[in-house]
């Protein structure tokens, strides 16, 4: 009971050490096992391990192989919930990149990986690409912290989380297959028995996810099952998913819950967000427990036998040599430019997957008496550890090296998805500024993407904002719902995150009746609140631009629009396409030949002069 208290405890303390220094959970949560586990015998008094994951005769936590069934069922929730995050939308023009990092600079790593570890190691061949094959995950679970707290291009982001998850279920396969290869023997036996297994996980793993996917989903939406039964009865599932497919194909469940996830994560079902911030916390707690299980299954003795300059030299080669080489092959003639490319070739730690399957893979070969067997669990864990600590340690500064850590990010957040908002999203897209709208109503998010706008349903009193990768880019801040505490709520949340370049929020009935104490922050006009902006849409919902010549012939447009009660000036277009918010501007801004006014609301054509005006109404 002490020990399992003490895994959750410890797990969950290092969770809280990675968030406030900002580093990769696993960093921590394997130092800790390794030090509960094989490092503790070194000062106990009977070399016991102060936490013994697997049952030895004496202690443990779990009997047989229940350690590695515990493993399996986890690895496999985490992988669902990361399909869940995957979007269609999100590698438009980096997913040709995507697919050749996942089957090109697989196949490099594979046999660079294993060629290298013959050679070093003398290990056979067998064993030389069994953990090759184990390394060509990236894991999502380090990527993932390491890239929130780096500001990046949104390419740059979507390639990298992307293949960190794609990869994991094919790293799983190809390591099954050499298992499958070792366990089989070689020559004909093998390639009839590897052709057939590869094609049974193939076909098992995505009918299965993809049918599960769709009933699910049918479930949901026609709400069969109960709003407080929702998250249970989906982890179920996702385990009936894993066991089921694996039953029918042995290692076929990882694929299977994968494709389950990225093919949800990508329907318009209620209860999405839901559902993902369940999987998430549920993902902390099995990866804080599995990954101390997991370093403290290690041996003092395993860690021993890699203690020489060959381990040393053979992560070298992984890291320096093979990543990049990779990397640049699968990414030739893609958008992506050359300190991009070296930058995603830098950033490659393993995860929970590698490290998961290895103690299963390591410790049933060890057991058998295969020989070089011993080698492949302390090996994985040492490119784990070691890729996970370079790249948390160097991976900022390496991007501010290459230039591609974005000091003034142009990317734009929309907090309301209202007509108006979409009206003005859609301008800034058309001029080439990453905009993303975020809103609590889904019609309105659905109305967003319906004219293709990057639009999600969230809500601002939650944490997601700042946990998600594709507003990495974001550098401004535009609250326009029609709640003034909203707005300003999300002013003061997440000025510093998402809007250190500039702030803004609409102003409020109140503040419109004291023009003299307005905020410096206010969209767009000072005269026009939310309704004003809902008025005005609803009749003209459309952006203008007038060409000006001079700061004189800005004030009479401006005089113009002001007396003309379905136009809201928005913005200045200067000659060199930036654009600038009206209210924000300074009095020694410069306007010349060349700027713009950029409005809201009815056509030139159709607005009448004051006196044009007048003279009719005589």
């Amino acid at each position: 009971m002490v020990e399992l208290a003490s895994i959750v405890i410890l797990g969950i303390l290092a969770q809280w050490v990675a968030w406030k220094f900002k580093i990769p959970a696993i960093l921590p949560l394997i130092l800790i096992g390794l030090f509960v586990g094989p490092i503790s015998t070194l000062f106990t008094e009977n070399q016991e391990k102060w936490i013994q994951p697997q049952w030895d005769g004496k202690r443990g936590l779990f009997p047989g192989e229940g350690l590695f069934s515990f493993v399996s069922l986890a690895i496999s929730i985490i992988l669902f919930e990361g399909g869940l995050t995957l979007k269609r939308s999100e590698i438009k023009s980096v997913g040709p990149s995507i697919t050749k990092l996942i089957t090109l600079g697989a196949v490099i790593t594979f046999f660079g990986a294993g060629i290298a570890a013959h050679y070093i190691f003398d290990l056979s061949y067998d064993m030389a690409f069994l953990f090759s094959a184990l390394i060509i995950v990236t894991g999502p679970t380090v990527i993932t912290p390491i890239l929130r707290n780096i500001p990046l291009p949104k390419d740059v982001s979507a390639v990298l989380k992307w293949e960190g998850i794609l990869i994991d279920p094919i790293g799983a396969l190809v390591a099954v297959l050499v298992f499958e290869f070792i366990s089989v023997g070689e020559g004909q036996a093998y390639t009839k028995t590897a052709l057939i297994e590869f094609g049974k996980i193939l076909l098992f793993g995505t009918t299965f996810g993809f049918t599960f996917a769709h009933a699910l989903a049918f479930a949901i939406k026609r709400k069969f099952i109960p709003h407080y039964l929702l998250n249970v009865v989906s982890l179920s599932i996702v385990l009936l998913v894993f066991v089921e497919s694996d039953v029918f194909a042995h290692e076929s469940g990882l694929l299977a819950v994968v494709v389950m996830g990225m093919v949800m994560g990508n329907m318009n079902l209620p209860n999405l967000k839901e559902l993902l911030y369940f999987k998430e916390s549920l993902s902390v707690l099995l990866i804080s427990i599995l990954f101390i299980l997991l370093a403290a299954n290690i041996n003092i003795s395993d860690l021993v036998l890699i203690y020489n300059w060959k381990t040393v030299l053979l992560f070298a080669i992984i890291v320096f040599i093979i990543r990049p080489l990779g990397v640049f092959l699968s990414t030739q003639g893609s958008s992506l430019k050359f300190n991009e490319k070296l930058f995603i070739g830098w950033v490659g730690p393993r995860g929970i997957v590698a490290a998961g399957i290895a103690s299963l893979f390591g410790t049933k070969l060890v057991q058998r008496g295969v020989p070089g067997a011993e080698y492949i669990t302390p090996l994985v864990f040492t490119i784990v550890l070691g890729t996970v600590l370079l790249n948390a340690t160097t991976a900022r500064g390496f991007a501010k090296l290459l230039k591609v850590f974005l000091k003034d990010s142009k990317g734009i957040l929309f907090v309301g998805a209202s007509q108006f908002s979409r009206v003005i999203a859609q301008y800034l897209h058309k001029n080439n500024r990453h905009v993303v709208l975020i809103d609590s109503n889904r019609e309105n998010v659905e109305n967003a993407r319906a004219m293709g706008l990057e639009s999600e349903e969230a809500n601002i009193f939650s944490d997601d904002l700042t946990n998600n990768l594709e507003l990495s880019d974001i550098g401004y801040l535009m609250a326009l719902t029609g709640s003034g505490e909203v707005n300003k709520h999300a002013i003061e949340r997440f000025r510093e995150q998402l809007g250190e370049n500039g702030s803004f929020r609409l102003i409020t009935p109140e503040e419109m009746k004291n023009p003299q104490e307005l905020p410096e922050a206010i969209l767009f006009s000072k005269n026009d609140d939310y309704i004003n902006l809902m008025e005005v849409a609803r009749d003209y919902p459309k952006i203008n631009e007038v060409p000006l010549t001079s700061k004189e012939h800005f004030k009479e447009e401006m005089e113009l629009l002001g007396y003309e009660k379905e136009a809201i000036p928005l913005f200045i277009k200067d000659p060199s396409g930036e654009l600038h918010i009206i209210a924000g501007i300074s009095s020694g801004f410069t306007i010349g030949e060349g700027s713009k006014i950029v409005y809201l609301g009815k056509p030139r054509n159709l607005i009448e002069t004051p006196t044009a005006m007048s003279t009719s109404s005589v």
